[in-house]
């Protein structure tokens, strides 16, 4: 059967027919490819007694008390008392005037929306009226097309075609893999009948979509062309790993074989090492190095910042200068002199090992041999960057490292053509940062816990969400944070302030000052999130934490217990269930694994949502475990590329991705 013109969808004329093709959407099945970005359980309904900030909820309340409208700067608040036999609570909207006309005292309304703490209360803060009951989908809107029409279009669109849609996957595979069937897949996931429902109907749609991926990037590695075969055996590693002060853990051993079984390929590596802070992915990377200097070949590292790439320089002489491989440090900051001197190095093979930032890949700088190429944390870095760091020698190998959790490096698995190893463990010895929840209301406690820490000689960060005062969030921005650091909590302390406004140049020097003991509390946004080793910083403080997502908030304890003394990480915060899981692991994985299990299929970047399950069919990619099941199915199906199976999965990945894989095949 063919598929139907969107122009036969109902309400679909000329003027809407137009901006859906601007948007992309050119046929139904692109239309029905918009998933939500969440679903509102309106089934759930909380008593307001049960509410606590950061929850986003439906309730059933009467207006309590008549609407007051008045103006904060630029906003017009519209502000009611609202109330259900539990408790009571005030609700807000934003520049909603014509809202004081609806909330009349003694009316019933359906709400949904976030709980926040304001102004010594909790507010319902911009509650959608709803109707109905169940999970109703949420989509983001589309320019041209408002989220109202785009969600009569779909629902249009899915009468249409109810039932119709072919089944392209093989039944085989959909049983081995339990996956439901695709006409039941699209439709729960746009109208879910119950959360089981939804549930498997996202799964088979983001195991397909990952699958096809999988088998894609197979296929555009078929047609690639040979590049450079670096002849490391496996006996190169043990060499390494035996010049180290310590011994490998198992995970590091695993990984490194991994990476110089892909460098004795003919065709170039591409393999993103992921792991927890501390496992040890810069020792495997090194030993790739080791491995590929060891066979004549040159190597280059880029770091996102000059403070990084200074300290990978100064770890790299430490490990790989006593072993005969020379190193080189070559940034953007360098005078005109040295930048010459580095370039001839660099052109003339005296550096095997070449360090850097985005400097690497300036036009004018040209290697001997470049054989591998390696970056850090490879999120900060565009596709194209890193391409062009590729193209400096003849189709190099290269090797990623991050620390990110998966949701931020999954773009780069599929579309960036990389294998993934995962180092899974930590090294003995390493001290777990202790966690704690730290109420307003021992703020003040706590900042004298920090004056001790300092007297001690340790240094705090201090972590916001904002930079400056928003009039439409209530959250502590970083100005107002340490401007009371400075004046009034801690004034006998050296306090210093940076975030992503400052200069590139201005934020460096911060930074630095802090690495070198000469700041001994820095508050900032997140932009230390990746960033500079100081092993002396012994306490992380996290402001408004509910803010975060726990693999961020992950990440941020990261930049502390990296030393021999005990370290903290305080969450600023009322107790919740989400930021209890942070002070019981120290696990990243089992973090991201847990975060999965309480929220359900969805961001798990994102913050606990109570009855929201949030995203398409491409957040269940935040799911490691499904990431997982997809690998191993290509390649089951790869290894007898001839069956009837996998050529049928092959020709649909070919018929879905076409366009797509040849983009990315000419980068």
């Amino acid at each position: 059967m063919s598929e139907p013109a969107l122009s036969q969808i109902k309400g679909v004329g000329p003027a809407r027919l137009r901006a859906f093709h601007a948007a992309g959407v050119d046929t139904v099945r692109d239309l029905l490819a918009i998933l939500p970005r969440e679903y509102r359980d309106l089934s759930d309904i909380r008593p307001l007694a049960s509410l606590s900030a950061g929850d986003e909820a439906a309730v059933r309340v009467r207006v309590a008390g008549g609407a007051a409208v008045h103006r904060a700067g630029k906003l017009v608040v519209t502000k009611a008392r609202v109330a259900d036999d539990s408790d009571a609570m005030s609700a807000v909207w934003y520049n909603q005037p014509w809202l004081r006309e609806t909330l009349v005292p003694g009316r019933e309304f359906l709400l949904y929306g976030k709980v926040e703490a304001r102004f010594g209360e909790l507010q319902l803060v911009c509650p959608a009226f709803e109707s109905g009951e169940g999970l109703k989908p949420v989509y983001k809107p589309l320019p041209g097309i408002p989220q109202k029409t785009l969600t009569q279009t779909i629902a249009a669109a899915l009468a249409l075609r109810d039932g119709q849609w072919e089944e392209p996957l093989p039944e085989s595979l959909r049983r081995r893999w339990r996956l439901c069937e695709r006409n039941y897949a699209i439709l729960n996931a746009h109208r879910p009948v119950n959360r089981d429902a939804l549930v498997a109907a996202r799964r088979r749609l983001a195991f397909e979509e990952l699958l096809l991926y999988q088998v894609g990037l197979w296929l555009m590695r078929g047609a690639k062309r040979e590049g450079v075969a670096i002849d490391a055996p496996d006996a190169l590693g043990d060499e390494y790993w035996q010049t180290l002060p310590f011994a490998p853990t198992n995970a590091q051993r695993r990984v490194l074989s991994e990476v110089l079984s892909d460098l004795r390929a003919p065709f170039p590596m591409a393999r993103l090492i992921q792991g927890d802070v501390g496992c040890g992915k810069t020792a495997i990377a090194f030993g790739a190095m080791y491995a590929a200097v060891k066979r004549g070949w040159q190597c280059a590292l880029m770091a996102p910042t000059e403070i990084l790439a200074a300290q990978h320089y100064e770890t790299a002489r430490k490990l790989l200068e006593p072993l005969g491989v020379t190193c080189g440090l070559l940034t953007g900051s360098l005078t005109p002199k040295n930048r010459r001197l580095a370039h001839e190095a660099v052109a003339s093979g005296a550096w095997r090992v070449v360090i850097g930032t985005h400097a690497l890949i300036t036009e004018s700088v040209q290697y001997e041999n470049l054989g591998l190429v390696v970056t850090d944390e490879q999120h900060r870095f565009g596709v194209r960057q890193r391409t062009q760091l590729s193209g400096k020698g003849d189709s190099p190998n290269v090797l990623v490292m991050s620390a990110t959790p998966i949701p931020r490096t999954l773009s780069l698995i599929l579309y960036g053509d990389l294998d993934i190893s995962i180092v899974d463990e930590l090294p003995p010895g390493r001290t777990p940062v202790k966690t704690n929840i730290v109420p307003e209301a021992k703020r003040q406690a706590m900042y004298g816990f920090l004056r001790e820490e300092v007297k001690k000689g340790r240094q705090i960060y201090v972590v916001c969400p904002l930079i400056e005062e928003s009039e439409a969030m209530d959250a502590a921005p970083a100005e107002v944070i340490y401007e009371n650091l400075r004046t009034r909590d801690l004034p006998d302390l050296r306090v210093a302030l940076v975030h992503g406004r400052l200069k590139p140049a201005d934020k460096d020097a911060i930074l630095s000052d802090f690495h070198a003991g000469k700041i001994d509390v820095l508050v900032s946004t997140t932009v230390i999130e990746v960033g500079v080793n100081v092993p002396n910083a012994s306490v992380m403080v996290i402001e408004n934490a509910e803010r975060f997502g726990l693999a961020q908030l992950h990440q941020l304890r990261g930049r502390v217990g990296r030393g021999a003394a005990v370290s903290y990480c305080f969450l600023m915060a009322e107790p919740n269930e989400r930021l209890r899981l942070m002070t019981k692991t120290n696990d990243g994985f089992e973090i991201a694994r847990k975060d999965m299990e309480l929220r359900g299929p969805g961001e798990i970047l994102g913050q606990r949502q109570s009855g929201v399950m949030a995203l398409g069919a491409g957040a269940l990619m935040s799911d490691t475990a499904l990431l997982k099941e997809t690998h191993d199915a290509a390649r089951e199906l790869l290894t007898a590329p001839d069956s009837d199976e996998a050529r049928a999965v092959i020709e649909l990945a070919q018929r879905t991705l076409g366009e797509r894989l040849k983009d990315v095949a000419m980068n």
